[in-house]
């Protein structure tokens, strides 16, 4: 089957590829119509690795995906042919123990779209599993779909916050998961979200929700800006979403005692962390890797209304031109929040 490979790093190619369209019990085959460009592809095609994921053979491509059902297994009962759908890329061992403790989301044994040495979904058609695939409601699209999976991440961030009905919080980083993670928190119940980046057009993009507040950390300063903002409080909360180790230096300066301190971006190389400054203000600190029992929240929230993800699609592709998809995320362009691929 025609599907977007990553061959090796910096090598992308548009060919037939063996996969597997076996449709097991409780399996569905699904028409792929809308895939979204992700940030971690991005970063195998331009670094061939994630950490201890490395691309050692040809990998297809794809993570976010929405669609249409095409076969149902036997036993399934969730779903029938022609629902539109869209998929949890990630499929644990329901046996192990972090699965057991509702934890999957860092069961070692999970298989994950895109995933060295898994293939992902840029693809006409896949067979995945029916308990991780979820209805669409009628009023959303294929492309709002293809947004559950990364807002599912600003989702698990907002849970692991424990957010309470009022909270201001600051998101270091306004990227695609920096702004999911300041809507999920708005919808959590925060009263307000600062957002701080260094790249005007970022700012600007999530600067158009209500309830957020852009800071250009080049030209604000922005522990002052938090201490004027909270009378020299600090925030209840803080989203670190860039990655940057930069970010980590005087992270503390910003929240409140006994605040929470919320870890979602991953750096390339380990940091140093000021545990004398977290342990002087007691401050809560919580890690994100992925998600857990938030995707049918998502795609709750996108359906309601509360959360619209239609102005952060920056950008739509044909299938054929997949490569050129790529390469205009890679060269990181400003305006650009999400680029999607349609079949």
């Amino acid at each position: 089957m025609r599907a977007l490979v990553l061959e090796e790093k910096l090598k992308l190619s548009l060919r037939d590829i063996d996969l597997p369209l076996e449709v097991g019990p409780r399996d569905v085959r699904i028409a792929i119509h809308t895939v979204g460009v992700c940030g971690s592809d991005v970063h195998y095609y331009t670094h061939g690795a994630i950490g201890p994921f490395i691309v050692k053979e040809p990998m297809v491509l794809g993570h976010e995906a929405s669609g249409t059902v095409l076969e149902i297994g036997s036993e399934v009962k969730n779903l029938k042919v022609g629902d539109r759908v869209c998929m949890e890329p990630g499929i644990p061992d329901l046996t192990s123990k972090a699965s057991k403790l509702g934890i999957y989301n860092v069961d070692p044994s999970v298989t994950f779209w895109a995933t060295p040495p898994v293939h992902g979904c840029l693809t006409p058609e896949v067979v995945f599993p029916a308990a991780f695939t979820y209805k669409l409601p009628d009023n959303v699209s294929f492309a709002e779909g293809a947004m559950v999976e990364p807002f599912a991440i600003g989702m698990q961030a907002a849970t692991k916050a424990k957010i309470v009905p009022g909270d201001t919080a600051l998101v270091i980083g306004a990227g695609p998961i920096g702004i999911m993670a300041a809507l999920a928190a708005l919808a959590g119940g925060c009263s307000r979200v600062y957002i701080s980046d260094l790249v005007n057009e970022k700012l600007a993009i999530a600067g158009q929700y209500d309830g957020v507040i852009p800071v250009n950390i080049r030209e604000t300063d922005l522990k002052a800006k938090i201490a004027e903002e909270t009378e020299n409080w600090g925030v209840d909360i803080v989203f670190e979403a860039s990655g940057s180790p930069r970010a980590y230096d005087g992270i503390f300066n910003y929240v409140r005692p006994g605040g929470t301190i919320v870890f979602v971006g991953l750096p390339v190389e380990p940091i140093a962390l000021d545990i004398v400054s977290a342990s002087a203000k007691e401050v809560k600190m919580e890690t994100v890797f992925r998600y857990a029992n938030v995707f049918d929240r998502a795609l709750a929230l996108i359906a309601s209304g509360k959360v619209n993800l239609v102005p952060l699609i920056t950008g739509t592709y044909d299938f054929e031109q997949s490569i050129a998809a790529f390469e205009r995320a890679a060269s990181a362009n400003p305006n650009d929040v999400k680029l999607q691929i349609t079949l």
